[in-house]
């Protein structure tokens, strides 16, 4: 086996169902097994996904053990040359997943590689490249340097923002969003490190595999990643496991060389923590009434007839109306920036996946995020329902 592709889910069924449909597409080249881990899911994932993806190796957990155990669990079963740690909120377009592994193949001295990820309006997201969160690169970060100086080796360290984000780059932190590693280097420097619940352990990891003697490197390859959805950013529970993860990184690889900037670092860890809780609390509030309210919105619907047609029953249910134009990637290969469509003029665009395929979308979506974002959303026959950032709509009966 090639690779072996680990997806942990916790009560994300729509978004987990369109993550496996990319990851499969993907596959065409690509000798791989994917297993997914659900850490006690209450949304009915587990039927939902066996019925729908009987390839899928699919374990069950009866409490949340938490992302990095959840992981080393399908790790120490796949058999993969290489391993592909993978959200349950990400799409991977069509070549990804052959580029990477051809990357790894190429590179003997690489022991893992991130992509470039995307948020769900075509924008960059930084937190595809980033340095080791040093004392110093944390302090940059958190005081506000790394915002001021961004293209700063020194500074702006942290989200490596001097790199150029269409090269291939060798960089520091990979993100566990989408993480493809050698085997064999987790062979010599272990498995994520299960002190970590979630966040942290692939800053952790990433960091011990440079400490191994690898390189860790970036390829300016798209998916999109909706950032979170099983988590309730706005919770106090979020920002403690967040910062709590901050401080078991620093305490395990830089307190006994830093023990006087120890009461420090934990202060300085607090207090951003507190300012992020009420800094999201807002935002939650703001992001909740703009992502559920699309009435008002002006949206463009793309793809096939029969497609539309039942978008169209969904959307209008809601009370909700849109620009429908029928198209596929052969017919209209720039999709919603074909000249006339004038989609500078739109909010959103839902494209039909079996008519165009998830690396056009993406390439798409990033190419006009210049001139005028748009937030995406996609349908499939398959699904029976719209997929977009935080919101599943079903057509009402």
């Amino acid at each position: 086996m090639k690779l072996s592709v680990v997806i942990v889910n916790y009560n994300v069924k729509y978004y987990l169902e369109q993550t496996l449909s990319s990851v499969f597409r993907a596959a065409r080249n690509v000798d791989l097994d994917v297993w997914v881990v659900d850490n006690a899911s209450t949304d009915g994932s587990q039927e939902y996904i066996r019925n729908r993806f009987p390839a899928v190796h699919y374990l069950y957990n009866e409490e949340n053990v938490g992302f990095s155990r959840a992981n080393n669990q399908a790790i120490r079963l796949s058999t993969g040359e290489y391993v592909l740690l993978l959200n349950p909120d990400t799409i991977v377009g069509e070549d990804v997943l052959e580029t990477g592994v051809r990357f790894l193949d190429e590179h003997p001295q690489a022991g893992a590689l991130g992509v470039a990820m995307l948020k769900d309006d075509g924008g960059f997201a930084w937190e595809s490249r980033r340095g080791v969160p040093t004392p110093f690169t944390s302090f940059c970060k958190m005081s506000g340097l790394c915002t001021l100086f961004p293209k700063s080796r020194t500074f702006g360290r942290y989200y490596m923002r001097y790199l150029d984000e269409s090269q291939i780059n060798e960089i520091e932190i990979i993100s566990g969003a989408f993480n493809m590693i050698r085997r064999s280097v987790l062979d010599r420097v272990g498995l994520l490190d299960e002190t970590f619940f979630m966040y942290g352990e692939d800053i952790d990891l990433s960091y011990r595999i440079l400490l191994g003697g690898y390189k860790n490197y970036y390829l300016p390859c798209p998916i999109l990643h909706y950032k979170g959805e099983s988590t309730q950013k706005s919770s106090y529970r979020y920002v403690h496991t967040f910062y709590n993860a901050m401080l078991i990184f620093f305490n395990k690889h830089f307190r006994k060389n830093h023990l006087i900037l120890s009461s420090l670092i934990h202060l300085a860890v607090v207090f951003r923590g507190a300012l992020d809780l009420l800094k999201n609390k807002m935002q939650h509030q703001k992001n909740k009434f703009e992502e559920e309210n699309l009435v008002g919105k002006k949206i463009l619907c793309l793809g096939s007839k029969e497609a539309l047609k039942e978008l169209r029953f969904i959307l209008e249910g809601h009370g909700i109306d849109a620009v429908w134009v029928e198209a596929t990637e052969t017919t209209m290969p720039e999709g919603h920036l074909t000249s006339g469509l004038e989609y500078v003029a739109y909010d959103w665009v839902v494209y039909d996946i079996d008519s165009y395929s998830y690396q056009r979308i993406l390439q798409l979506l990033k190419k006009g995020y210049a001139h005028k974002p748009l937030y995406l959303g996609t349908y499939s026959r398959q699904w029976k329902h719209m997929v977009t950032h935080k919101k599943i709509w079903h057509g009402k009966d």
